[in-house]
């Protein structure tokens, strides 16, 4: 008589027990969507296991000319967010994710953040660093895209990213916010050992880079990037020697390449110099190792040229 109580026991906890855990397991992590792969770093830091971050530009591809596949336009239909950073990639590209999905809410975590304008008006013989503060050449109305780049700009993108995953998961909220506030100790970390590593005999060095990627990041460490390709396209043969020129002007010996691109253009200029390609790649998904690494590298490159 008692096991077979004990027995009807079990079975009416089963009942109960058994739908809430297929519920929390249906739940799941909250599906979020983000253009390029640092920012992935940046939302798995925050969100941790609460999040399923899918990511649009897959590696080796760029933001300015990717489209996405219909398998990817499919994933964005379980997307609660979508967290833009203003890549020309999103001006085509969200009003028709957004027409996939409509309920997803859209987060630019960039509205905030003052736009460089891109070296659009350099010119062969001309300084490089035509990089003031602006809202941008006529050419890219948008400015600079590449905010990923600088640890002070990702601290103001962090703090959108937990504010809207507080918003859309708020029983989750005291966790977002413990990540968050470590992601923004890391980014202070990272912040003084840049400064560190271009401390006063660093500071107001160039670099020569084929795609000018890294304008934020020369900004924040009072350096100067020096880039080849200019408004999105590369030198024409006429103006390679101006542009060799410059280099040795520069005294560079390394010119920074972006695996997303060909190299034979960076790769004529650095034989003519004596110098050798290095790749520093702002798209890498692994942010802050990445970030270190090219950063000593560009502190080497300008040592060897010193």
């Amino acid at each position: 008589m008692l096991n077979a109580f004990l027995r009807a026991g079990l079975v009416c906890a089963l009942i109960f027990i058994l739908p809430c855990m297929a519920q929390a397991q249906g739940q799941g992590p909250m599906t979020v969507a983000v253009s390029i792969l640092p920012q992935r770093y940046f939302v798995e830091k925050i969100g941790g296991q609460f999040v399923q971050v899918e990511v649009m530009v897959p590696p080796g591809a760029t933001p300015e000319t990717y489209e996405p596949k219909p398998g990817q336009m499919s994933a964005l239909s379980r997307a609660r967010i979508y967290f833009a950073c203003g890549v020309p990639f999103e001006t085509i590209w969200l009003p028709k994710l957004i027409s996939v999905n409509p309920k997803i809410v859209m987060v630019h975590t960039e509205k905030d953040i003052k736009k460089r304008a891109m070296e659009a008006h350099s010119h062969p013989g001309e300084s490089a660093h035509h990089t003031h503060e602006g809202t941008g050449s006529d050419e890219e109305p948008g400015g600079d895209p590449h905010i990923w780049l600088s640890p002070p700009l990702v601290s103001m993108q962090a703090r959108a990213i937990f504010e809207a995953l507080a918003a859309a998961d708020p029983q989750n909220r005291a966790a977002y916010e413990t990540n968050y506030r470590g992601f923004a100790s890391e980014l202070v970390e990272l912040d003084l050992f840049l400064s560190r590593l271009f401390g006063a005999d660093g500071k107001h060095g160039s670099f020569m880079v084929f795609h000018p990627a890294w304008g934020y990041f020369a900004d924040a460490y009072g350096l100067r990037q020096a880039p080849v390709q200019i408004e999105g396209k590369e030198p024409k043969a006429r103006d390679l020697d101006e542009y060799i020129k410059r280099a040795r002007e520069l005294g560079v010996k390394v010119v920074f390449i972006q695996p997303q691109y060909s190299p034979k253009t960076a790769q004529t200029i650095a034989q003519a110099i004596g110098g050798k390609l290095v790749e520093a790649d702002d798209l890498a998904p692994d942010w802050e190792k990445n970030l270190r690494q090219v950063a000593e590298q560009i502190r080497e490159a300008m040592s060897s040229g010193e």
